[in-house]
């Protein structure tokens, strides 16, 4: 929240008509998409019980699948590169081209190597997230309500859930 809220920040808002894809910690507003807030969402609730019903539910199962891999991304690319898990007291800037050098690494790795050991034990199973990496449920029930401009995010995500139960 920090972020968004702080200009000098300059944290990366997404381009218009795009979004990112947040947890329900997030606030709900234009360019972050966030699950459908009462309705089952972990991948795990879907597994115990049966299949996902009505459109809110198989947007939010797609919606964690994706978060799943997010998740596991990031987990292996702290795996790949210790040096941002204990990342040393370097200048911001450096700290920013530091983790930006180590993404664009990983992306090419990732894209390029036929066998990539790191992704290996997880390219079997899309919600396996490697150890101490596990989704963060915790701040999924803090939610500002300040923000204005729901309505076309309200939208955007009505969209998507419609195209999901259509195909």
């Amino acid at each position: 929240m920090e972020a968004l809220r702080i200009p000098e920040l300059k944290f990366p808002y997404p381009p218009s008509g795009k979004y990112y894809l947040v947890n329900a910690g997030y606030p709900h507003m234009n360019g972050y998409i966030g699950p459908y807030r009462g309705e089952r969402y972990h991948l795990p609730e879907f597994r115990r019980g049966s299949h996902p019903r009505g459109k809110k539910e198989i947007f939010n199962q797609r919606h964690s699948s994706l978060r799943c891999t997010i998740e596991r991304t990031f987990g292996v690319w702290k795996n790949r590169w210790t040096m941002i898990r204990l990342m040393r007291n370097f200048p911001f800037e450096k700290q920013v081209q530091i983790v930006v050098a180590s993404m664009a690494l990983h992306n090419f790795i990732r894209k390029h190597s036929m066998t990539d050991q790191e992704f290996q034990p997880y390219d079997d199973d899309d919600e396996l997230l490697p150890p101490g990496h596990e989704e963060d449920h915790r701040d999924e029930e803090i939610v500002d309500e300040n923000f204005t401009h729901r309505r076309e995010i309200d939208v955007e995500r009505e969209r998507i859930a419609n195209l999901l139960i259509s195909s």
